[in-house]
């Protein structure tokens, strides 16, 4: 049976969570959290001393789903990890702010 990810929407998600992106370069680049940690999702299980220190740490993606295997690979290793469902899709469109790296208007890609 497969194991039930911890999942939060954007509105439950708190304002100081501390949020890891694992969307791919050229998708944070366009628009991301500001604060938030970028680690593309293939690239989590080599960097783990990357990962910022949170109790949860909110998982993001595009849309929830490479994020909610994130969250539940982080689980099954040790640490205490929440899917935000949606992703970045439902952050844009509930008009939460982003900031974006190539001196553009932030958006979701």
């Amino acid at each position: 049976m497969p194991q039930q990810v911890p999942t939060v929407s954007v509105s439950e998600l708190p304002q100081d969570a501390v949020v890891l992106d694992v969307r791919e370069d050229d998708e944070w680049v366009h628009g991301h959290i500001e604060g938030a940690t970028h680690i593309p999702m293939g690239d989590v299980p080599s960097r783990l001393d990357d990962l910022p220190e949170g109790d949860p740490l909110y998982v993001t993606c595009r849309s929830g789903g490479r994020s909610a295997r994130v969250a539940a690979w982080l689980n099954q290793n040790g640490f205490d990890a929440v899917n935000v469902a949606g992703g970045m899709g439902e952050w844009e469109a509930a008009g939460k702010p982003m900031v974006s790296e190539t001196g553009e208007p932030p958006f979701v890609r």
